[in-house]
């Protein structure tokens, strides 16, 4: 079975469903046109790129070239996971880069050599996605991990100073703010687990079974990735939680409070 062909016909009649999120914000007085058709514009623009992008990048065999398109992919998934925090600090931008690089690039490596064993391991084909899906749910889970962790030092200031000055020390006293901002970093990716296959049908497999794909190889390849985008969250975002918390606390067991910036 081959994936059906779809015209650019078939695209703009797609495109046109658009004019129903248009007319609900219209009716409703949303406000919400002018980000509707923007946001329209922009996926269909950068999509189409990236399908010609990704045609050039496929016939790559080179693996310094691949890798450094990886490095590209991460730090605009750093930089995005930066900018998503309504608190910033000094370097945010360095950690999540460091962070996400370190965890999706670990995790990427093991599924590609210790688990599929591509050859060669820098197959773009397999590297260029998975690398994909797995930076897009590590953002996501850095920048909430981030921006709960900073508003818990924000608003548990008093608390946290408080058991500064009766003795503990700065892990102790943040330790239910990292705890709690890691929870919250995780949730996406463990929500999205709990009802896969059930509410949902995630798009790799859908497109894989659109494709032609077997539908057991479908959900064998699914099933990998998820647990691989779970470990990479969960350790990039406990990396991340770790670079803010030496960011925030100083060598003498101090709350930086002064560092956090609020964004406009």
């Amino acid at each position: 079975m081959n994936a059906i062909a779809i015209s650019d016909l078939q695209l703009v009649l797609a495109a046109s469903r658009v004019l129903i999120s248009l007319a609900l914000s219209w009716v409703l007085r949303l406000g919400l046109g002018r980000d509707i058709a923007i946001s329209s514009l922009r996926m269909v623009v950068q999509l189409l790129l990236v399908g010609l992008i990704l045609a050039w990048v496929f016939s790559l065999q080179n693996p310094w070239l691949v890798l450094g398109i990886g490095l590209v992919m991460t730090f605009l998934a750093a930089h995005a996971a930066s900018r998503r925090p309504k608190r910033t600090y000094p370097r945010l931008l360095l950690d999540s880069f460091v962070s996400i690089l370190i965890s999706a690039l670990l995790l990427t490596s093991l599924v590609l050599k210790g688990i599929l064993d591509v050859q060669p391991w820098y197959l773009p084909q397999y590297l260029v996605p998975i690398l994909g899906m797995v930076l897009g749910n590590a953002l996501t889970g850095v920048s909430l991990a981030v921006d709960r962790f900073t508003a818990n030092l924000d608003a548990g200031r008093a608390e946290i100073e408080g058991l500064l000055s009766v003795g503990a020390t700065s892990r102790e006293a943040a330790h239910a703010a990292v705890r709690d901002a890691l929870r919250a970093g995780m949730i996406p990716t463990l929500n999205s687990m709990a009802v896969m296959g059930v509410v949902s049908l995630p798009g790799m497999m859908t497109g894989q079974i659109l494709a032609g794909a077997d539908p057991a190889t479908a959900v064998r390849y699914q099933i990998v990735i998820m647990f691989v985008i779970a470990a990479s969250t969960a350790l990039g975002c406990l990396m991340s939680l770790e670079l803010a918390y030496r960011r925030l606390f100083d060598s003498h067991q101090r709350l930086r409070i002064d560092r956090l910036l609020v964004r406009s």
